[in-house]
């Protein structure tokens, strides 16, 4: 056996928890438990029991649901994380609150090698995705070398409202001999951070103005406080006569981050001084609890958060709003399979759609989806890997063929040796051994192409379609094509892709953006009153001195370059 090996409890594919054991020579660390039972821990209580300790590496169910079980089975086995997560974890357990021991988690500092036994040492550093979530390097030592492996958990390189990005800096260099590393987006890239909510908030307020109420399912802690704080500071919502109710489940993770204020970026501290953070009747929109079981009143259109294991179709039903349920488009896969059919999964957090079924049939409710992402893209992932330059890259917490995407990069496969871990199966990282490449991950599917007329037609087979990707390419039916180097790429465009490829002129209900500013031209601020004058802004900034930019007389042409800036 290799000094560095790894058996997997659960690798987060779908809605299985991440549970990881890791071998570093005798030393046996798990990593995480979001494990919904304790049998596969059972089945193998004898190495469990020998466990040296367990990393939590952040507060969210899929992590860390299964802890207060695993202490009850394992109480001689230490748990250890983050300051910040010691103190979010009971609220994993709202229902079980006398069960959960003072001292579950016990709280290790940032950024300092901490020995645990002669052997073994241990250093956190912020990951970004969730207040408290932690990335961690396991150090073993022997008298003939150091070997180390890094776990990223869950983690985002950019900053967003409430958490500040993981610090790639600090990490440059480390070179551990394994890194385990999530693939939630896979291959994808998604726009930046300030782009994602820029896009969010104009789709709640387009549905808003049309007259149709909001239902945002969210879980208990990060998404439902980022976007609490996204309505009530973007200049979409400033100042207008909105509502904004959060349940009682997502209610009590607010209330956890104001304990955490000390913890929160500086910037975050700095709105808390001049204005609470999350409850405040004298400013607009409003931001309102609702009790166990209360509903929201008044009659005009209102945002509801509501914690999303939870049955919110009754916000829906007890209303005669129309409503659009806006879903993360992680979920986009259930849309098809869980969410609308649960006994093809009875464990889905989106089961209780079922219950709006015959509605959906309707314009009375409607369902969407929208991008605000805490976990990296491609970009991001791939950024990290190469400026750890591990020599064994193992990624999980994913969707499966997400995880082979990222496995079949060539960047990735032909620099680093690289698995696919799955349940129940132990993985062996022999350092310095001869690197063999791994397989495709993806079968290639062989087709035929011709031209016809003034057309090309593209024949592939049909073993495409069972792809879950396949929703995505065929969304609308239509497709973009462009050329990189000598191939060429098919991408396919979804309703969300057409409406970004609206002329702004055309788009209903634009917001006050220096896009659509008579002193925007080119690229830079042309207003003395704004203070951003002479300065290169971008399109979608605002200041208080827009001046909405006339409509151009389509019906005549101009040669003046400084009126084409306003074309």
């Amino acid at each position: 056996m290799s000094e560095l090996s790894c058996f997997a409890f659960g690798v987060g594919h779908g809605g299985e928890g991440v549970c990881l054991e890791v071998n570093l020579g005798p030393r046996r660390v798990l990593l995480d438990c979001g494990l919904s039972t304790m049998a596969p821990l059972e089945s193998a209580r004898e190495r469990v029991e020998r466990a040296d300790l367990l990393l939590c590496s952040h507060a969210h169910s899929d992590h860390a649901r299964g802890l207060l079980d695993f202490h009850r089975a394992f109480p001689q086995v230490p748990i250890y994380g983050s300051e910040v997560t010691a103190q979010l974890l009971p609220l994993n357990w709202l229902d079980r609150p006398d069960e959960v021991p003072p001292h579950l988690c016990q709280a290790l500092p940032w950024n300092t090698p901490l020995q645990l036994t002669d052997d073994l040492t241990l250093q956190l550093w912020p990951a970004g995705h969730l207040p408290g979530a932690a990335c961690v390097l396991l150090t073993y030592t022997t008298p003939q070398r150091l070997y180390t492996l890094f776990y990223a958990g869950d983690f985002f390189i950019s900053n967003s409202r409430l958490v500040d990005g993981l610090p790639l800096e600090a990490l440059r260099g480390l070179r551990p001999d394994v890194l385990m590393i999530e693939g939630t987006a896979g291959t994808a890239r998604h726009p930046h951070r300030r782009q994602q909510e820029n896009q969010l908030a104009q789709t709640i307020y387009d549905r808003l103005q049309a007259g149709r109420s909001v239902l945002l399912p969210v879980p208990t802690l990060g998404q439902g406080q980022e976007l609490v704080m996204l309505l009530r500071s973007h200049h979409q919502f400033t100042g207008k006569d909105v509502t904004v109710w959060v349940d009682a489940t997502v209610a009590e993770g607010c209330d956890r981050y104001l304990e955490l204020l000390p913890y929160l970026p500086s910037s975050v501290q700095n709105f808390a001084r001049h204005q609470p953070l999350f409850w405040d009747e004298r400013v607009r929109p409003r931001i309102r609890r609702l009790a166990p079981g209360e509903m929201p009143t008044g009659s005009a259109p209102a945002i509801v958060l509501g914690y999303r294991e939870a049955d919110l179709s009754r916000y829906c039903q007890a209303s005669d709003q129309s409503w659009t349920v806006l879903l993360p488009e992680a979920f986009a896969a259930h849309l098809a399979t869980a969410a609308l059919s649960p006994a093809a999964d009875p464990g889905s957090t989106l089961a209780w759609l079922q219950t709006l079924a015959p509605d959906l049939d309707t314009d009375r409710v409607q369902l969407e989806t929208y991008l605000l992402t805490t976990h990296s893209d491609a970009v991001g992932t791939t950024q990290l890997i190469h400026n750890l330059r591990p020599q064994h890259v193992a990624f999980v917490h994913g969707p499966p063929n997400h995880l082979a995407d990222l496995a079949g990069l060539e960047e990735l496969h032909t620099r680093y040796q690289l698995h696919l871990p799955s349940v129940g199966k132990r993985v062996e990282f022999p350092i310095g051994d001869r690197f063999l490449q791994p397989a495709a991950p993806d079968p290639l599917f062989e087709g035929e192409i011709t031209a016809v007329d003034d057309s090309v037609l593209l024949l592939l087979p049909d073993r495409l379609i069972a792809d879950p990707r396949w929703r995505t390419l065929a969304d609308t039916g239509l497709i973009q094509a462009r050329w990189q180097g000598d191939e060429l790429v098919i991408k396919g465009l979804t309703q969300r892709d057409l409406l970004r490829q609206l002329d702004p002129e055309d788009r209903p209900e634009q917001p006050d953006s220096c896009q659509r500013c008579r002193h925007f031209q080119g690229g830079r601020c042309r207003s003395n009153a704004s203070p951003l004058y002479g300065m290169q802004v971008s399109p979608d900034g605002h200041c208080t001195a827009f001046a909405h930019r006339p409509a151009p007389d389509r019906s005549t042409t101009t040669d003046d370059p400084e009126d084409e800036a306003f074309a």
